[in-house]
Parts: C-alpha cells; sequence; structure tokens
C-alpha cells in the first residue's frame, strides 16, 4: 500500500477501514530496551474512580499516574480552575507522579469537595485524566419523632416503616429487638427493598413493644437507631381469610427504569389470608435463568449485567386459596455511554496516514467530542491534514514533530466516556525483539510458532526463510501473521531446520534466527487394562511408552485422579505399577500419565477387587410337608463378583452326623429353594454362595427338621448274578444307604429262577449283606434275579429282572481237523473246527494256539534250545496266523478252547515244515595282515543258515578323504571260503568291505568294514622332491583345470541321476523272504546292527572295524528305485555315499564340498 496517499473524502467508508487495518499493527513494544530512547506522548496509567467518597477520618488520595518519554510533568483543576497545588500546605503532590495526597485532619473536609482533573504533559503532548468527584461520606442522625402504640386485629396485613436517614453512601437497613437479635423473616413477615417490615397478615405472636429498625453507614461504620415502635395484635375480632393484594407496588402497574449492565431488582408484597405465594414470569419472554435470582421468598427478583433485551414487561403473581393477585411491573433499560471500539494510540512514520475511531454506544445515543492535547478540537490550532467526522479522525501525512494526545468525550445523561490515545511520529529502523537463536521445540502433528516480534517505523514487513535459502511463503503447510509469527499449521520432522526472519522497512533490515525441532509424540503402546483381582493376590498396570527419545520423560501414576499413597505395597517401575497384597480400598481408577516437556499421555484403567462372597444367614424353614420343606435365606456381601449360584447342603444326624451332602443349587438371583426330602431323615441344612472366586464359608446350619418314616421309594442298584465256580449263582447289589432306607428294620428280598425253565421264583429275605449265593445250580445256564428293598413300613417298588449266569467249568472238548498251511519260510496260517457250544460249559473266550520249532531241516545245523510258543485268537474263530517263524524248520503245534474257567483238552498234535530262506548275517569279518597294498579277510559262517548254505558275496570300494566312494568290486566264495587276501591295492587307503551270505532264496544281511592299508613312508620324501619340479607344478594345475571343467559339467546335470540307496532297514526285514537276493542284476541286501557304512571323516576306523549304527542310518538299498541298489555294466555303484549324491563313473566322482586337487586325485584311484 503506498504510505504517502492522500485522505481523499469519496474513498468513503472503506478506505477508513483499509486506513484502520493499516495502523492498527504497529504499537510500542513493552520491552524497556525498545522504549528506552523512544520518545513517546504521555498515557495515564492510575487514576481514581469519577465518583470517589471519603471517610473525613483519613486523608484523601486523587491517584494520577502517567508514562511517557519524556517522563510527564503533572498538573490539577478543580471545578474546572486552575488548582495550585504548592501553595495549599496540606495538599502534597507525589514526586514523579501526579497523586495528590490531602491532609484533612483539623481542616473542615468540606472545603476539599469537588470536581478535580488531572493533567500529564510532556513536550509531545498532554494526557488528561477522568473527572473525578470528591465527596465526603455522611451519617447523619435519625430525625427525633414519637412512634405511636400500633394495635391491630389478628389477620390484617401491617407495614412498620423505618424512613432511615439520607446518608452517603446509602445505609444497610435491617430489624432487631431490644435484645439485638435480628427478627425472623419468613414468607409472611419480610423486609423490603426500602427496608420496611411488612406483614401479610399478623399473629397474636407478632405482639411485641422492640420493633427496632436500624442504619448501618458503611464507610464510617457506624449504626444508627430508630425509636422502637409497639404492635398489639387482637383476637377479639380476627379478620377472616381474604384474597391476594398486593402492598408494594400499589396498584396493577408500576414501572421501573435500570442502566444497562447494573442489576434489576423488582419487589412485589402482598397481603391476604392465608400468606399468598408469589410467582414470576415476563410477558412475552423468558426470564434470563442464567443471570436470575430470588429473594426475600421469591418477593424480590434480581437481574445480574442487564442488556437492551432484559427490557419489558414482568408479572409477579400473588396466589392463595381464595384466588389470585396480578401486578405488572413495565422495565426500561437505559444506558450510560459504553465502548464500542475505543481509540488506540498510533505510530506513524512520516508522510504515513491513521485513523482514530472513537465507537460509542449508550441510551440515549451518546455526544461525542474531541480533544487535543486536552484542548477541544474547535479551539486547537489548525492543521489542515486533521480530518474529524463525528467519531473518527483522519490524520493525513503526518509529519515529525506532530505528535499529540487525542481525547475523545462520549456523554449521555447517564454518564460518560473520556479516553485519551496518543498519535507519535516516529521514524525507526527495524528491531527484532524475538531473542536470537531460540529453539522452539514442537510436537509432530502439532502447530508451530515461530516468532519475529519487531518494532520499527514504518512497520516493519517480516521475510522468512529456512536453512538460509528457501524463501517461506504464505500457503500450505506455512502461514506468516501480521505479527511477523511464522505458524506451520502441522509440524513434521522434514520441517525441523534453521529458520530467518528478516524485518525490513526504508530505513533499514534486520535479521534474526530461530531454530524448530519437530519431535515425536509420547504414546502409550499397551494401556492398562481392566483388572479383577482377589483381595490379598497382586495387581500388574502395564503401561508401555514409546516417546522421542531427546525427551526426558517422567511417569506418574495416578488413583482417582488424585496421588498414590505411600504405601510400600505400591511398587512403580519404568513402565508397569504392581499393587501388592490388594485391599478393598484399593479399588478404583489406576490412571499412568508420560509427560516430557512437550506433551503427554494417558491412559486409564479400574481396579475391582474381589472376594468370595459372604455366607447367607437368617436361614427360615418354611411350608413343612412330609417330603418338601422351602428354604429361605439373606445372601451375604458379593464383593464385587456376582453370585452365580448357591449350593444348598444338608446333615443327616440320624444316618450320617458331621456329614454335609450337597442336595442341590439355585441361582445367584434367587434366596429361595424348594427341597425335596426323604423320609426318616434328620434333617440340618445350611447354604454356601458360589462367586467367579469360588464358595464362601457355609452358614450356620437351620434349625432340625425330621420326616417321618416310610416303605422304601427304590430298591438296591447294580443288581447282578455270576458264578464264581461250577454249581454256584453269586448275586450281588448295592445296597441303599441310611438315607435311602426310608425306615428302620431295612431288609432286601433275593428272587431266582432258571430262565425259561422254571415258572416259580425261590427266594431270600437277607439283613445288612450285600449279596447272596445260591447252590446246586446247573453249569452255566441262564437265571432270572430280583433284589426288592424292604423295611417296617413296607416294600419298596417292584424290582427289573436281571440276567444272570451260573458258574462256569472247564471245556470238554477239543477242536478237531486241524490243518496248516505254509506261505513262506516265515507266515503258516492254521484252520480247525470249533467245538460244540455245550462243551464248552462256559463263555467261549476263544483259541489258544500252542507250536515250537522241533528241529532245523540241515543236517549239520545244531538244534536250538526248543521254546513254545502260544497265540490266542479271541472269539468263535476257526483260524488264524502264524508269523515270525523260522525257515527251514519242522514245528509242532496244537490247540485249546478257552473259556473264564479256563483251557479245554487239547487236539491232535500237528507237524508242519517252513521252507528254506535268506540266511543270517556272516558272524564275523575281520580284517587281517595288513601291509602296503595288500590285506586278508576272514569271516565266519552265518549264526542261521535259514537253508543250504551256497557261498557268500564280497563287494568291497575305495574311499577317499572327502569320503567320496570308488568304484564297487565284487568277488564270489563257496560256502566253504571264509577267508580272502587282497592285493594290488593303493597304499594308504581306506577301503570298505560289504560281506553276505546267500542260499537258493537269495542273499542275505550283509555285514560291513572298513580298514586302511599301511601308509608308503617313502611317498612323502618323493611328493617333496616332485613338488619342486616345474613340470609337476604344471601337471597339477592343469589337473585342478580339469577338475574345475568337470565340476561345472556335474553341477549342471546332477539332478539326472536317482537316488540308489544302499541299505534297506533292518526293520523292515521282519520276513526274510520278503526281499530276497536277485543275483542275476547284482542287487544285495545289507544287514548292519551296530555297524555304519560312513566313515568317520579325517580319522581312522576303530580298531574294531565299525562304526556306530546311531550316526547314520543310510544304507545302499535306501537308495534304490523298488528297494534294488544297482550297478553299471563295469561294476561300479551308482548312488551315494553317507548322504551325498554321486554320478556315474564316467562323468567323474565329487563332493557337495569345495575339492582340492589332491582330493580329486585320490577320488580317481
Amino acid at each position: 500500500m503506498d504510505r504517502n496517499r492522500k485522505w481523499v473524502p469519496g474513498f468513503g467508508a472503506v478506505l477508513l477501514t483499509l486506513l484502520s487495518h493499516m495502523t492498527s499493527a504497529l504499537e510500542v513494544p513493552l520491552d524497556p530496551k525498545v522504549l528506552e530512547g523512544l520518545p513517546q506522548p504521555p498515557t495515564i496509567t492510575l487514576q481514581s474512580p469519577k465518583d470517589y467518597i471519603f471517610d473525613p477520618r483519613e486523608n484523601i488520595v486523587i491517584h494520577c499516574e502517567a508514562k511517557g518519554k519524556p517522563h510527564p510533568s503533572f498538573s490539577w483543576t478543580r471545578n474546572g480552575t486552575h488548582f495550585d497545588v504548592e501553595k495549599d500546605p496540606k495538599v502534597l503532590m507525589k514526586p514523579g507522579s501526579g497523586t495528590l495526597v490531602i491532609d484533612i485532619s483539623g481542616e473542615k473536609a468540606e472545603a476539599y469537595e469537588g470536581t478535580y482533573q488531572c493533567t500529564a504533559h510532556n513536550e509531545h503532548g498532554t494526557a488528561v485524566s477522568n473527572s473525578i468527584v470528591i465527596r465526603q461520606s455522611r451519617s447523619p442522625l435519625w430525625s427525633k419523632e414519637r412512634n405511636e402504640a400500633i394495635v391491630v386485629q389478628m389477620g390484617v396485613s401491617l407495614v412498620l416503616q423505618c424512613r432511615p436517614p439520607a446518608g452517603l453512601p446509602p445505609p444497610v437497613i435491617f430489624w432487631m429487638d431490644n435484645n439485638f437479635q435480628r427478627l425472623q423473616l419468613d414468607k409472611r413477615v419480610s423486609q423490603a427493598l426500602n427496608g420496611d417490615l411488612y406483614f401479610s397478615n399478623v399473629l397474636p405472636d407478632d405482639t411485641r413493644s422492640d420493633y427496632i429498625c436500624y442504619a448501618r453507614f458503611p464507610h464510617t461504620q457506624t449504626i444508627q437507631q430508630k425509636q422502637p415502635i409497639s404492635v398489639t395484635v387482637l383476637d377479639n375480632s380476627p379478620e377472616g381469610e381474604r384474597r391476594p393484594g398486593f402492598m408494594t407496588p400499589l396498584g396493577t402497574t408500576s414501572t421501573k427504569m435500570v442502566l444497562r449492565g447494573e442489576t434489576l431488582e423488582l419487589e412485589c408484597v402482598a397481603d391476604g389470608l392465608p400468606t399468598p405465594e408469589i410467582s414470576w414470569q415476563k410477558d412475552g419472554g423468558e426470564l434470563p435463568s442464567s443471570r436470575m435470582s430470588f429473594y426475600n421468598f421469591k418477593k424480590t427478583l434480581k437481574v445480574s449485567d442487564v442488556n437492551e433485551a432484559d427490557g419489558g414487561d414482568y408479572r409477579c403473581t400473588a396466589t392463595n386459596n381464595l384466588g389470585t393477585a396480578h401486578h405488572v411491573i413495565k422495565v426500561t433499560v437505559k444506558a450510560a455511554p459504553f465502548w464500542v471500539s475505543a481509540p488506540r494510540n498510533l505510530i506513524l512514520a512520516p508522510n504515513e496516514t491513521g485513523i482514530l475511531t472513537c465507537r460509542v454506544s449508550g441510551e440515549p445515543k451518546p455526544k461525542i467530542s474531541w480533544f487535543v492535547n486536552g484542548v477541544s478540537i474547535e479551539n486547537a490550532p489548525e492543521d489542515h491534514r486533521r480530518k474529524v467526522d463525528d467519531d473518527t479522525v483522519i490524520l493525513s501525512s503526518v509529519q515529525s514533530g506532530s505528535s499529540a494526545v487525542y481525547q475523545c468525550n462520549a456523554s449521555n445523561e447517564f454518564g460518560y466516556l473520556m479516553a485519551n490515545a496518543f498519535v507519535n511520529v516516529l521514524a525507526e529502523p527495524p528491531r527484532v525483539l524475538t531473542p536470537p537463536n531460540r529453539v522452539y521445540q514442537v510436537i509432530t502433528n502439532n502447530p508451530a510458532l515461530l516468532h519475529c516480534a519487531s518494532f520499527g517505523s514504518p512497520i516493519p514487513i517480516v521475510t522468512w526463510f529456512k536453512d538460509s535459502q528457501t524463501s517461506v511463503k504464505n500457503g500450505d503447510p506455512y502461514v506468516i501473521h501480521e505479527n511477523g509469527t511464522l505458524e506451520i499449521h502441522v509440524a513434521q520432522p522434514l520441517n525441523s531446520g534453521k529458520y530467518t526472519c528478516i524485518a525490513t522497512n526504508i530505513l533499514g533490515i534486520k535479521e534474526n534466527h530461530v531454530y524448530l525441532e519437530v519431535k515425536e509424540p509420547t504414546r502409550i503402546l499397551k494401556q492398562p487394562e481392566y483388572k479383577v483381582v482377589q483381595r490379598g493376590m497382586s495387581a500388574v498396570f502395564e503401561c508401555k511408552v514409546k516417546h522421542d527419545p531427546s525427551l526426558i520423560p517422567a511417569m506418574t501414576w495416578l488413583k482417582d485422579d488424585g496421588e498414590l499413597s505411600r504405601d510400600e505395597r505400591f511398587e512403580v517401575d519404568v513402565d508397569s505399577l504392581t499393587i501388592n497384597d490388594v485391599a478393598d480400598e484399593d479399588e478404583g481408577t489406576y490412571t499412568c500419565i508420560m509427560n516430557t516437556t512437550l506433551d503427554q499421555d494417558s491412559a486409564s484403567a479400574m481396579l475391582t477387587v474381589v472376594e468370595k462372597p459372604d455366607p447367607p444367614t437368617d436361614l427360615e424353614l418354611t411350608d413343612q410337608t412330609e417330603r418338601s420343606v422351602q428354604l429361605t435365606w439373606i445372601a451375604g456381601d458379593e464383593h464385587n463378583s456376582p453370585t452365580q449360584k448357591f449350593l444348598i447342603q444338608y446333615e443327616d444326624l440320624l444316618h450320617q452326623p458331621g456329614v454335609w451332602i450337597n442336595l442341590t443349587d439355585v441361582a445367584g438371583t434367587s434366596t429361595t429353594a424348594q427341597l425335596n426330602l426323604s423320609p426318616y431323615v434328620y434333617y440340618s441344612f445350611r447354604v454356601l454362595s458360589e462367586n467367579r472366586v469360588g464358595y464362601s464359608q457355609p452358614s450356620q446350619p437351620s434349625n432340625q427338621y425330621r420326616t417321618n418314616p416310610a416303605a422304601p421309594d427304590q430298591n438296591p442298584s447294580a443288581v447282578q448274578g455270576i458264578g464264581t465256580q461250577p454249581g454256584n449263582l453269586v448275586i450281588s447289589w448295592t445296597s441303599l444307604s441310611g438315607f435311602q432306607a426310608n425306615g428302620p428294620s431295612l431288609e432286601y428280598k433275593v428272587q431266582w429262577r432258571q430262565k425259561d425253565v422254571d415258572d416259580h421264583w425261590s427266594s431270600k429275605n437277607v439283613a445288612n449283606v450285600s449279596q447272596f449265593v445260591v447252590s446246586g445250580t446247573p453249569t452255566y445256564v441262564p437265571y432270572e434275579i430280583k433284589v426288592q428293598a424292604l423295611n417296617d413300613y413296607g416294600s419298596g417298588p417292584e424290582p427289573g429282572i436281571v440276567i444272570g449266569y451260573s458258574g462256569e467249568d472247564l471245556p470238554l472238548s477239543a477242536p478237531d481237523s486241524v490243518q496248516v498251511m505254509v506261505h513262506n519260510s516265515t507266515l503258516a496260517e492254521v484252520h480247525w473246527e470249533p467245538v460244540s457250544f455245550p462243551s464248552v460249559r462256559g463263555k467261549l473266550q476263544g483259541y489258544k494256539v500252542y507250536y515250537q520249532r522241533e528241529r532245523s531241516l540241515h543236517e549239520t545245523e545244531e538244534d536250538a534250545e526248543r521254546k513254545e510258543q502260544v497265540l490266542t485268537f479271541s472269539g468263535n474263530r476257526s483260524e488264524g496266523r502264524l508269523p515270525g517263524l523260522q525257515p527251514y524248520s519242522l514245528y509242532n503245534l496244537t490247540i485249546r478252547v478257552l473259556n473264564n474257567k479256563g483251557e479245554g483238552p487239547p487236539s491232535t498234535s500237528k507237524t508242519f515244515e517252513t521252507p528254506e530262506g535268506v540266511p543270517g548275517p556272516p558272524s564275523f569279518l575281520n580284517v587281517v595282515n595288513l601291509s602296503l597294498d595288500s590285506l586278508s579277510l576272514e569271516w565266519g559262517p552265518p549264526m542261521n543258515n535259514n537253508g543250504r548254505l551256497a557261498g557268500y558275496t564280497l563287494k568291497y570300494q575305495p574311499v577317499n578323504t572327502t569320503n567320496d566312494l570308488g568304484p564297487v568290486k565284487i568277488m564270489m566264495f563257496m560256502a566253504n571260503e571264509t577267508t580272502i587276501t587282497m592285493g594290488n591295492l593303493n597304499s594308504s587307503m581306506l577301503y570298505k568291505f560289504h560281506l553276505s551270505a546267500k542260499t537258493i532264496k537269495g542273499s542275505g544281511p550283509i555285514i560291513t568294514k572298513e580298514a586302511f592299508t599301511v601308509m608308503d613312508t617313502t611317498v612323502p620324501s618323493r611328493q617333496v622332491d616332485i613338488a619342486t619340479q616345474g613340470w609337476f607344478i604344471g601337471l597339477m594345475c592343469a589337473i585342478a583345470l580339469l577338475i574345475l571343467v568337470l565340476l561345472i559339467v556335474c553341477f549342471i546335470k546332477r539332478n539326472k541321476g536317482g537316488k540308489y540307496p544302499v541299505k534297506e532297514k533292518e526293520d523292515a526285514h521282519q520276513d526274510p523272504e520278503i526281499q530276497p537276493m536277485k543275483e542275476d542284476d547284482g542287487t544285495f541286501g545289507e544287514y548292519s546292527d551296530t555297524e555304519d557304512h560312513k566313515p568317520l571323516k579325517g580319522s581312522r576306523t576303530p580298531s574294531n572295524g565299525t562304526v556306530r549304527r546311531d550316526e547314520s542310518d543310510d544304507s545302499l538299498v535306501d537308495y534304490g528305485e523298488g528297494g534294488d541298489g544297482q550297478f553299471n555294466e563295469d561294476g561300479s555303484f551308482i548312488g551315494q555315499y553317507s548322504g551325498k549324491k554321486e554320478k556315474d563313473t564316467h562323468e567323474g566322482n565329487e563332493s557337495s564340498e569345495a575339492p582340492s586337487p589332491v582330493n580329486a586325485m585320490n577320488s580317481f584311484v
């Protein structure tokens, strides 16, 4: 905006608004460093109230303080003329101030009453105070008067007038008696606003001679007393009941004027008999409930802080049982002048334009007068740059030296307002008032305010830069306010950094740096959770918090918004609160508050302390009958855990004294139970409450309740008949308890008869037993059985029939037609003809097959010890299988039938033979006579040939230092050969040997052995010599390169080979015939119990030549397809050793580990 623009009347209101906006931003800062050296016109800072009532016993102090640069001088006027303070020795003006202290001791105070006004002046202008009216407080005496005694009839209304003397300020009125006791006021007797005492109707009790009105004057703290008034109430001709009427105000309407902002007081006092009730309403509107209150038993309505809307008609209504009366008070609201917008100080630069506004309101409309330096603007020196338009003064193109203080005075008949506003014309370069290098810290997503308070004339323009480079413009996320403050609505971490504000006007430039740090918010990640804890246990509230690591956190715990009590049971940890030994008083809401210097977060959770319920009380038995009674009780305290159910127990004092038995339970919402009872019981009841914590202690027992005897309601349970030996039947049952007996002399009537044979029941009465034995019964025949309870009062209900069987005997017959079918060398199937059921003589349990190996069919094999084996086949079977037989053997078997008593006679003996099978493993394999290139093997024949031994198969292969297997070689031996010497072997090489025996059925399990040939001691020295030769080094490099190429090829093609395992688990060979040896395709089985086929890496084989099986269960067969190992045409083995895949020999042998040239060479040996 052009600061040199002149005032043109045609611009109208729009320009006034712009000018007001233009000049309103520049205000004088309060910083003393800035104020120092700045010229400033006077400003009144303290003055006495407009109406000053003083106590004549104290000095008069009239305040007038002002500031300015230079400091202003002070002068006073009294009653419109100059008041020479120095000439009056009783008047003192405080140094550096305009405050007057007037000593009125020994003087007539009235002499100093009047209207005072203070003036503060310096070279830049003159400010004036309000006109202060000084008046002396007064407490005049009551005028002497003689009060006539008042005599009235009972029931009439009465007014006792007070009429206190006029005081300054007005006195406070109250009524008392001669004993200085306040009179009791109520809706019948009340004191009006003017101090008069009103009786709506009098009673004989109102008769007294000491009705005294007192007036207390606040300033002088004196009390004046009116002469006592005597009242006598007669009841010889009492006034009758009457409709309400108003004692004040009189008539049906009245008026009331009140000033805006004051308190409206409306009063209605009514007479009538009975005493009327008063109510209020506003015609055509609502009473202002927020500012309204009733006093004096609703006879007085007060409305505070009155505004224009409170004007209108207020209706008070008096009501008793004979009718109503109405009075309308018409309220008018006037207003002394009040500010809409007071004029504000202006600081203008030369050639700038400013505007002063003095916006006031009032009723009637106030008159506005302008003054310059205390002189009416009409009488002030003429200034063509100044234009006055009612409540506005426009100052155009101000010049240096034209500073002044303007006064605006607004007045109407109810008062006045006066305000000073200076216009200070300054030329000042910019100053930044915000301290330099201030660091602002805010939390992410909160607004950030970076201040750049500046001062200068003309008003500096503030610009901002971030990190000394990026210009900050208005718009998201930034807002630059008129006072220079930079606001970031939603601060983010990327907004952190250095900010520079630059204040510029035509006289210079000033910059300042501030820093913004945007911190992570404090957040409670895991809030405490609602806890229900049993009394005496521990409660743990977790409160895990995340906060900015650069801020120092402080955790605080509150209980019910108050501090935690200092109790050692409360343990506050970094992120938890533990309450040990929880008590009832610990119940409440616990809040964790995490505070940092910038923010906080909080979370709350409730703790509910629970306990087992208190036991029920006041057990009472009602509605008593022979077989039922009603039990009622009062529930105990639930301790914050609702009762889930009530458990009712009884004690049978006749049969089981001291034993409490559960009878029934009812819902926790019920306190009554209808109990079904049994005869002949001496009952005592008790009740337990159960909530989520557990059962309460039992209640006190109820009164005893006895039921009369009766016949049994039930018969014994679990009745059964079982014979324990041939010729008897044992009938047993579960006896009734004494509680179930229903009466004395409990007995049991036992009845039995043979099923489908006897029509007549045999019976026997027994007592105090739970079984009865019937003798002389046929063997294992069915019986019908009944057991009935009876006592002195009759028999129980008709019992049900139970089927039982008499005792069993050993079977008579043996199975016939025994036949054996041999399936293979280890499995046979036996068939027989079942025996007849009568010959079983009991319940058929099944058949037992007894069989044993008689001898081997091999002429040279020694017979082992004979051991009989038994298999039981349950039920009515006629065949069974015999597994686990030994091949090439002779067996013998017999069969017996089985019942609960035992076994019958054996069947005719039956023999059968098993065919040949594969042999067992050789009994041993030893390596002897180790040398540089040869060794000898010795072995023993199998422990079990399982047929005619046909010979042995030996397979062996070298193993290099990386556990890679070389090609397999096979040797065959006759049955009588048990040793071999092997030559042409490599020195210092580990060999693995696999030996198996065979019959015509195939090869048996293999036995494995590993051994090293003897190390050639001449090799190391020869290698050392060769290694120094160039041709050897070149050869090694060529071999290494070749191996590298082979490795690459192998890795590409490694998926073309299958897995060919080298061993089948021994557990899978339950039947030697399942996987016979197939010599024609070169496959072989393997047997290994304590041996392993994988050598220990980097170590020699133990002295016994074996490796523990639990280190590896792999075998050659495990990797075959269809369970068979396979070999190439040259006899090499295709497969894997020790879990590593191998390629065909023509592709080379390799390891999954990184190979070395030496290892590679060894693999080709």
